[in-house]
């Protein structure tokens, strides 16, 4: 294990994993309810809806323990950041993506036991866990029990704003998820970092 540190504790690998399931199992069934027809369905319309609400209900235990386990472990430790000197962090990493990775330059901000995440990856994962993922939480729940919404918000149905909320946060949840998968593939192997989430090492 020489050069190589365990950043990555069997709970945080479990909780990945199906976190990821859970993703692409509402992203899935998300899409098949938004673009269903009578004609033509991904999947039939009452069992999208019922695996689609099953999965959110399991994503939202998942989450909660996601954010208990942050605030009560080390791991929380990785999402700190200081604002001062953020942007030139940012632009630095983003600038190593873009140009200095294709000319085999070093990483600015290489991985190790203190720093889990580069700039780029720790504001992008605050930004989606901290930001996004309760506002899909929170508009899922809602929607799960709509007679909690009002009838009339500004002159519009209340479930359509916030089912309106819901699906733009999906789909933008969903980009991320495509993006995450992209940058896992850049590491010293295509598959380096995949092997990372199973033997937990760095």
């Amino acid at each position: 294990m020489k050069n190589q540190v365990y950043l990555y504790p069997i709970w945080v690998r479990l909780w990945h994993l199906l976190n990821a399931l859970l993703f692409l199992t509402l992203i899935v069934t998300g899409l098949s309810l938004q673009y269903s027809s009578n004609d033509y369905s991904l999947i039939r319309f009452d069992w999208a809806i019922s695996i689609h609400d099953i999965a959110g209900i399991a994503l939202c235990v998942a989450y909660i323990f996601y954010l208990f386990s942050n605030r009560f472990t080390s791991n929380g430790t990785y999402y700190q950041f200081h604002l001062t000197g953020m942007l030139v962090r940012v632009l630095k990493q983003l600038r190593y993506y873009s140009i200095g990775i294709f000319k085999n330059e070093d990483a600015p901000y290489p991985i190790s036991i203190d720093r889990k995440f580069n700039p780029l990856q720790k504001i992008s994962y605050v930004i989606v866990m901290y930001v996004f993922m309760p506002i899909i939480v929170i508009t899922g729940t809602a929607l799960f029990f709509p007679e909690i919404l009002p009838t009339d918000l500004f002159g519009i149905s209340g479930i359509h704003i916030v089912d309106l909320i819901h699906i733009v946060t999906g789909f933008a949840l969903s980009i991320f998820m495509a993006v995450h998968i992209y940058f896992c593939t850049i590491g010293k192997t295509a598959l380096a970092n995949f092997k990372s989430m199973i033997n937990g090492w760095h």
